[in-house]
């Protein structure tokens, strides 16, 4: 089957693309540029960087810009969709969606109105186990968003036995998604077996977002 891949350049979507690897012929990225910051759909940090990813990645992408209103914001998912099926004549979508019902739902409907199949492999899976996986597969990836309590000290530190160690007393303590789902942080990813070539940051800045939620906005990669 050929495929397309929901992609923000996060862990989640970057594991849900290891794992359509395995089972489809992965034709192309989809990735939704939202004006919107708090966008109720999509990743926002760093999401310009996404066609550096793919490009080291080696996979070509499909970008689509989105002012970010709710709901309105999935027609230009489902533009991009169309265009993908258009391109790359893909017969489904793949997300990275664990828990969130109203992201799985969402793009569940458009791939219906597509008559097209959707995937979402990382559906239910344990939190942890997800971060395990990102660790035992040799995933590089680092924390570019913190804004729940707790997190403050992440911003820019790399998802590791150490992280995995913390969020599981943050777990106990704020009952946070050890993932991140509810939007407790976000993450970009530099490696991971897919890559051709690793990306390193060359020139990064921090902006604080107020209230103690932060971003780590990196302005160069090599």
């Amino acid at each position: 089957m050929r495929t397309s891949v929901l992609f923000s350049g996060g862990k989640d979507s970057a594991m849900a693309l290891f794992h359509a690897m395995q089972f489809s012929q992965v034709k192309c990225l989809i990735s939704i540029q939202s004006e919107n910051a708090e966008s109720y759909m999509f990743h926002t940090p760093n999401i310009d960087l996404v066609e550096k990813q793919a490009e080291a990645i080696g996979i070509p992408i499909i970008n689509q810009k989105t002012k970010g209103v709710k709901e309105e914001e999935l027609i230009d998912l489902k533009h991009a969709i169309i265009k993908a099926m258009h391109d790359y004549h893909i017969e489904g979508v793949v997300t990275g969606a664990i828990e969130s019902v109203y992201q799985a739902s969402r793009v569940q409907n458009i791939c219906d109105e597509l008559h097209i199949e959707c995937f979402n492999p990382l559906w239910q899976k344990n939190q942890f186990e997800i971060l395990q996986d990102i660790i035992l597969l040799g995933f590089d990836v680092i924390i570019v968003g913190v804004f729940a309590e707790g997190m403050g000290g992440f911003l820019g530190k790399k998802i590791d036995a150490k992280f995995i160690a913390a969020m599981k007393k943050n777990y106990a303590k704020y009952i946070v998604n050890p993932a991140g789902e509810g939007g407790e942080y976000e993450s970009f990813v530099l490696n991971a077996p897919f890559f051709k070539n690793g990306l390193k940051i060359k020139k990064s800045h921090t902006d604080n977002r107020g209230n103690g939620a932060k971003v780590l906005v990196i302005d160069e990669l090599a």
